[in-house]
C-alpha cells in the first residue's frame, strides 16, 4: 500500500539482492528501506511519506531499479539529479 504521497517500487530483479536491500537501508535517510527475510529489500509503507526526494536510493540501486513517485503530481517519477 502506497503512502499518501509517494510511492516507492524495487524491480523484482534486485529485490533479492542482500548486497542492494544493505545499500538502500544505509543510505535512506528516512527508513524506507529495510533489509527482509533472506536479504530482501523491504519498504517501511509507514515511513513513504517522510520521503524527502533526495534520490540516493536512485544512486545506490541499478539505474531503473528503484522508482519513486511522486503521487501528488500524477504518478511522477523521481528522477536522478
Amino acid at each position: 500500500m502506497p503512502g499518501t504521497f509517494i510511492d516507492v517500487e524495487v524491480d523484482d530483479t534486485i529485490a533479492g539482492d542482500a548486497a542492494v536491500a544493505a545499500k538502500l537501508a544505509e543510505v535512506c535517510p528516512v527508513d524506507i528501506f529495510a533489509v527482509g527475510d533472506g536479504g530482501r529489500v523491504q519498504i517501511v509503507e509507514e515511513n513513504l511519506d517522510e520521503c524527502v526526494l533526495c534520490g540516493l536510493c536512485l544512486e545506490a540501486a541499478p539505474a531503473g531499479a528503484v522508482r519513486v513517485r511522486k503521487l501528488y503530481d500524477d504518478g511522477a517519477l523521481l528522477t536522478r539529479a
